[in-house]
C-alpha cells in the first residue's frame, strides 16, 4: 500500500492545502459578498429548471 512516510506527507499536504484554501476564502469573503450578491437566486432557478426537466421526463415516461 503506502509507506509510513508517504502517509505522513499526504496527511500534512492535505491539512496545509485545506488551511491555505480556508485562509484565501476568508481573505476574499468581503469581495464575494460585494460582487456575487444575487448568485443564490440564479442557483435556485437553475436547480428548479433541472428539477422540472427531470419531473417532465419522469411523468411522460421517456
Amino acid at each position: 500500500m503506502f509507506s509510513k512516510g508517504q502517509l505522513i506527507f499526504g496527511i500534512l499536504f492535505a491539512i496545509t492545502f485545506i488551511g491555505i484554501l480556508f485562509y484565501a476564502y476568508l481573505k476574499d469573503s468581503k469581495l464575494h459578498k460585494k460582487y456575487y450578491k444575487g448568485s443564490l437566486w440564479i442557483l435556485l432557478v437553475f436547480i428548479g429548471f433541472i428539477s422540472s426537466i427531470a419531473a417532465i421526463k419522469f411523468i411522460l415516461g421517456y
